[in-house]
């Protein structure tokens, strides 16, 4: 029996990590604007993170159970009572953006995407506080048929609800949908919601990728 190439319809890409530079990039960026160490800030971080019930950090943020305000406090307790360091953590977003660089040559190749007639998405785990921040970087109206946030939907990658929607919103199947993320369990978690998935990694890897998976399948004898 042969197997006919499913017909990719609709593709969402992740925000940090593909339309950004990698996350561990920024976060040394971070670090050298708040003169905060990264080893200390990092404990900080998963200490409060445990609070919540999970290992994923942006978990309590992006769902939102918590707000920015409220989870900075914490961090900056925890600076505080295990390592002396009184950091004065105002805005996570601001610094987080500034200057953070927008992936041009990813842009484009969904721009070209969208100009062929394939349904283009941005599927991200988003703690509301950097909606309007990653607006400014990608304005959404000129490259997305829809954006699909975990703070607003209340649901998030890698749950097969949140690809259930995404699938729905786009008006295909799963099998049609195209995943392209840069965290392997995201990537997993659309596999087993019967989507296709890019790791993302490096961006001429990933083009090449995506343009080998939306080619035509060559006519059959």
């Amino acid at each position: 029996m042969t197997i006919e190439p499913t017909t990719i319809k609709a593709v969402w890409t992740d925000f940090g990590g593909v339309l950004t530079p990698p996350v561990e990039h920024t976060f040394a960026a971070f670090c050298a604007k708040t003169g905060l160490p990264p080893e200390p800030l990092m404990r900080a971080v998963f200490a409060v993170t445990a609070r919540y019930g999970t290992d994923d950090m942006m978990l309590p943020l992006d769902t939102p159970l918590v707000t920015e305000q409220e989870w900075l406090g914490e961090v900056a307790q925890v600076l505080r009572d295990s390592d002396g360091i009184d950091a004065s953590l105002v805005s996570l977003a601001d610094t987080w953006f500034d200057d953070r660089e927008t992936n041009e040559v990813w842009l484009e190749e969904l721009h070209a995407l969208r100009a062929r007639g394939v349904f283009v998405g941005m599927l991200s785990n988003m703690p509301p506080a950097w909606d309007a921040h990653w607006r400014r970087m990608v304005p959404p109206e000129s490259v997305f048929d829809d954006v699909v946030m975990s703070f607003e939907v209340g649901r998030r990658k890698p749950g097969k609800d949140m690809f259930d929607l995404a699938a729905e919103r786009a008006g295909v199947r799963p099998e049609e949908c195209l995943l392209v993320d840069d965290l392997a369990k995201n990537c997993e978690g659309a596999v087993a919601a019967g989507w296709q998935a890019i790791r993302f990694a490096d961006t001429g890897a990933a083009v090449a990728e995506l343009r080998r998976l939306m080619a035509p399948a060559p006519a059959a004898g």
